[in-house]
């Protein structure tokens, strides 16, 4: 199989799962994402979101094809574009750190190893952009596919909790210190990608239960 990665852009922002598409969990705050939901205006919120973010920071998330079908996907940004973050018990999150909100794996495509490959490509663009580390909150009840990543998912591929919570602790992964998970991380996206390539400016959870049931190499 074929597999690639491109940054998420107005582009290919219809691609993503059905329910991610037009999500804004993470892109609002809860009141606000009540009342677009109640006025039907999710899916322009989302794409005046993103629209914004790359005008003021660049890609913020990452699309993983496999023979050209959308596989998965991870959206990732600074805290200050994610305010639901306010929400969580467990924030704020590090100002040294980029926050990795949510992701998805295609249930056909489960068990191959994608949501590691999803979290190395965040890192490895993390990295390049000067942070010292990425950020989640997981969510230690998980039972079915939602906004925020199952806890046991971040720590099988390589975060470590900085802040418990019987339900949404805060997690982190030090991408200075994580050497040797650094360079398995650059040999296996270089050989997918090279690099997260920046398009030009345009005219945010299996989430992955399943994927845990064949290791912490699946998503």
């Amino acid at each position: 199989m074929a597999r690639r990665l491109e940054p998420l852009t107005l582009a290919n922002l219809g691609e993503l799962p059905g329910p991610c598409r037009d999500c804004v969990f993470w892109e609002l705050d809860p009141v606000a994402a009540r009342q677009a939901d109640r006025n039907g205006d999710t899916a322009l919120e989302k794409e005046a979101w993103l629209s914004q973010l790359l005008l003021d920071w660049g890609p913020a998330g990452v699309v993983l094809y496999v023979d050209d079908d959308p596989a998965g996907f991870a959206l990732y940004g600074p805290a200050t574009y994610l305010p639901r973050i306010q929400a969580f018990p467990t924030a704020p999150v590090s100002p040294d750190a980029v926050v990795l909100a949510t992701g998805r794996i295609q249930p056909r495509y489960l068990g191959l190893g994608l949501g590691k490959i999803l979290v190395q490509a965040v890192a490895k663009d993390v990295l390049k952009r000067g942070f010292r580390a990425v950020e989640a909150f997981g969510d230690s009840r998980w039972n079915g596919p939602g906004c925020v990543w199952p806890t046991e998912f971040l720590r099988a591929v390589g975060f470590g909790v900085v802040r418990e919570h019987p339900r949404n602790p805060r997690l982190r992964l030090d991408l200075r210190s994580a050497i040797t998970w650094r360079s398995e991380m650059e040999a296996a996206v270089e050989r997918l990608m090279g690099a997260i390539r920046p398009e030009p400016s345009p005219s945010g959870p299996v989430t992955v239960r399943d994927a845990l049931r064949s290791g912490p190499e699946s998503s």
